[in-house]
C-alpha cells in the first residue's frame, strides 16, 4: 500500500525516540536500530514517477522509449498496526566465511516493553493521545547446543486470562485499561516432558531465541 504523507510527520512516532537512549545489547537496542532512519543514496536510490513526469512527460508507450529520474530518499520501518500477541525473533546466527555460527551473546529483555518509540504517529489502533502501546512477558523460547545440533527448551507464565487482549485479537477493540505493571503469575521452565517453577530472575537470565509479548495497553 502506497499513500503520500506529510514529510513533517511522515517519520514521527508515538513517543520520542531520542529519549529512548537504548543499552547495547537490549532488546530495545535491536529494536532501534532495526526502525532507525535509512538514507537511500547513490545506487540505492528511489525511482520516482513525480520527477520522472516532471522531466520527460507523461509515460512513453513502449519500454524502449521509457526514462527515469532517481532520487535520494529516506526510510524507515515503523510498526503500523500493534498486535494483540507481540512475538520478538532474533536472528542467533552470523556468517563466518561459508560457514554460520551460532551467537550465543545474552540479549536484556524486560518483563514490559514500550512499542510507542517503534510505532508510527499514526498507528490504526491506539487511541489518540495515547504515547504508550505496553506489551507484558508471557513465553520464551530458548535454544542450547550448535548449529548443527541443540535442544528447545520453553519458559512460560502461568496467569489468569487477559480480558483486554481476548476483546482486542476477537473484537478488533483497543485496551482501556491503564495496566503498566506485568500480567502477575508463575513462571515455569519446560524441557521435553520436565516441567519446573522458576524465579523471575531465572527467566530474564535466559538467552532467548523467541520472546512473546501480550499487549497491556
Amino acid at each position: 500500500e502506497v499513500s503520500n504523507e506529510n514529510p513533517e510527520t511522515a517519520f514521527c512516532t508515538l513517543a520520542n525516540r531520542e529519549d529512548l537512549n537504548p543499552e547495547e545489547g537490549s532488546i530495545h537496542h535491536c529494536l532501534y536500530q532495526f526502525t532507525r532512519n535509512e538514507r537511500l543514496t547513490g545506487t540505492n536510490k528511489l525511482l520516482c514517477d513525480v520527477c520522472t513526469q516532471r522531466c520527460y512527460g507523461p509515460k512513453k508507450n513502449t519500454e524502449s522509449e521509457k526514462k527515469h529520474v532517481y532520487t535520494d530518499a529516506k526510510k524507515q520501518m515503523l510498526i503500523s498496526l500493534a498486535p494483540p500477541v507481540l512475538t520478538l525473533h532474533l536472528k542467533r546466527f552470523q556468517q563466518a566465511g561459508f560457514n554460520l555460527r551460532k551467537v550465543n551473546r545474552h540479549i536484556k529483555f524486560p518483563e514490559v516493553i514500550d512499542l510507542a518509540p517503534f510505532c508510527t504517529a499514526k498507528c490504526k489502533n491506539v487511541a489518540e493521545g495515547d504515547t504508550k502501546v505496553l506489551y507484558s512477558l508471557y513465553g520464551i523460547v530458548e535454544h542450547s547446543g550448535t548449529m548443527r545440533s541443540g535442544h528447545y527448551t520453553a519458559y512460560a507464565k502461568m496467569r489468569h486470562m487477559n480480558s483486554q487482549l481476548a476483546d482486542l485479537v476477537l473484537r478488533g477493540q483497543s485496551p482501556q485499561a491503564l495496566e503498566t505493571e506485568p500480567v502477575k503469575g508463575q513462571w515455569f521452565h519446560i524441557s521435553d516432558t520436565h516441567v519446573q517453577a522458576v524465579s523471575v530472575s531465572k527467566v530474564l537470565s535466559s538467552q532467548a531465541y523467541l520472546l512473546f509479548y501480550e499487549r497491556l495497553l
